[in-house]
């Protein structure tokens, strides 16, 4: 499985939100690039999407949680440089810069809270618990990561944020540091590069963070439904 960051400076390997209530676009803005995030479709709203930028450079997805708290991934902030994010659009080149003040890591899971310096006004990710996710069942993943296989993932980094459904296979398996993890099989899609970070849906609420995946059939979400008592001590929710 691999980490799905997909193109810092150094290049991680890997996977990446914002407020809006933008329309999808009625046709495929990457041309007649196919598949799509790998497979799945464009979304409609994601007011609570967050796509981060290292260094100026598109790198990860993530949700806002909280007025002024970003989840995403730790392995999206684990280098050194700037870290932004564009939030207000489901168009990753439109939205509203805000700038990271603040970022700490989970000490075992591939978790991250970044501290934003402005205070956001949209619909929160609302996050689940243990009983909003379960095995069989259809989970629906969000990112702007990659679209393609045949080539570097930096080349078709989708503009618009997708989705994907899948189905559930574990809820205590392992994300990239260890900690514990849904993992998924796919539907009609999987993530991919610039994809990690970004947020699993069930029932309705957010219940895992993109950390790994094989972009072919299999992905592995941090399992934030077992680490809510981490970030409610830090973003309060």
């Amino acid at each position: 499985m691999r980490v799905l960051t997909a193109i810092a400076g150094a290049f991680l390997a890997a996977l990446a939100l914002t407020p809006a209530a933008n329309a999808a676009p009625a046709s495929t803005p990457d041309g007649d690039l196919q598949p799509y995030i790998i497979g799945g479709g464009f979304a409609s709203s994601a007011p609570w999407a967050a796509r981060l930028f290292v260094n100026g450079r598109e790198n990860c997805s993530a949700t806002i949680i909280a007025p002024t708290w970003i989840l995403t991934a730790q392995h999206c902030v684990a280098s050194q440089g700037t870290y932004t994010f564009r939030v207000g659009s489901i168009d990753q080149t439109a939205g509203t810069l805000v700038n990271a003040t603040q970022i700490t890591t989970h000490p075992s899971a591939d978790l991250a809270l970044v501290r934003i310096n402005r205070s956001v006004s949209t619909t929160y990710s609302p996050l689940g618990t243990t009983t909003d996710v379960r095995v069989n069942q259809n989970v629906q993943l969000f990112g702007w990561g990659a679209t393609c296989t045949d080539r570097p993932e930096i080349q078709c980094q989708s503009r618009y944020l997708k989705y994907a459904n899948t189905t559930v296979t574990s809820v205590g398996c392992s994300d990239y540091r260890g900690g514990i993890a849904v993992c998924v099989r796919r539907g009609d899609g999987i993530a991919a590069g610039g994809d990690s970070g970004g947020p699993m849906f069930a029932s309705g609420r957010q219940v895992g963070v993109a950390s790994t995946s094989d972009r072919a059939t299999r992905s592995a979400y941090t399992n934030i439904t077992r680490y809510r008592p981490w970030i409610r001590s830090l973003a309060g929710v």
